[in-house]
């Protein structure tokens, strides 16, 4: 079933196009990944290298982490469509899944980020330390280049949640099957349009040729991620 109709720039109820919902889908995962990996690397950065040993905002802001990465993603969802949709009168639109979005990712982030840094020994430090170097250039020339793979398994992961999610882009970006003309234009994701068109019954066979293509979508972003993670290493 995956055919040339499904690859049409403008989608139709004829030719249940794909294309819409996949350029919406890496606007999606682009935007919110440009929002949550500076604030999820940067806070993992401060817990791990600048603050103190026993602080009890560390210990709050891990659980309080962990406690987040468990919620169901139509809880974020409602939260997206009353803050961002009605509160900022975003509407329905792509930057309020974003931001949704990114919000959701952020514990994940954070937390892998976090064990990547823990994991990189302490004689790194001591000898960029040893040389004269000082705790900015040492994070930044030793400690995040030696943490990369970690870190982008973590960008891995939420990726992988962004492009999946179904639930909270319902509520917040919404579900016009068009390219959106500017961030404030609804629109619809691969998952969303995988979902919908199950949902009604009348395109089932479109919703399965749709979840292949998502799965192709993610192995290629997977597959990508890996690459960089080689070249950076050895680098």
């Amino acid at each position: 079933y995956i055919n040339a109709d499904l690859f049409f720039w403008t989608y139709t109820s004829e030719n249940c196009s794909v294309v819409p919902a996949a350029i919406n889908t890496v606007i999606m995962a682009g935007i919110s990944l440009l929002l949550a990996v500076p604030v999820g690397i940067g806070s993992a950065i401060y817990l791990v290298e600048y603050a103190k040993k026993g602080n009890k905002l560390v210990k709050v802001i891990r659980v309080t982490a962990e406690t987040l990465t468990g919620i169901p993603s139509i809880v974020y969802g409602l939260f997206g469509m009353l803050f961002f949709v009605t509160a900022l009168k975003w509407k329905f639109s792509i930057l309020a899944g974003a931001f949704t979005l990114a919000i959701m990712i952020l514990p994940v982030i954070l937390r892998t980020t976090e064990e990547a840094l823990l994991s990189v020994p302490d004689s790194y430090r001591e000898g960029s330390f040893g040389l004269g170097a000082g705790k900015l250039r040492t994070i930044f020339k030793i400690v995040l280049p030696a943490a990369v793979p970690g870190i982008l398994s973590g960008v891995i992961l939420a990726t992988g949640r962004i492009v999946g999610e179904t639930a909270a882009l319902i509520y917040t970006a919404g579900t016009v099957a068009k390219i959106p003309n500017s961030a404030f234009s609804s629109g619809r994701t691969l998952a969303v349009h995988m979902y919908l068109l199950a949902n009604e019954g009348l395109h089932v066979n479109q919703a399965y040729a749709t979840a292949v293509i998502l799965l192709i979508l993610v192995i290629g972003i997977n597959a990508l991620s890996s690459f960089i993670a080689k070249k950076i290493s050895k680098a």
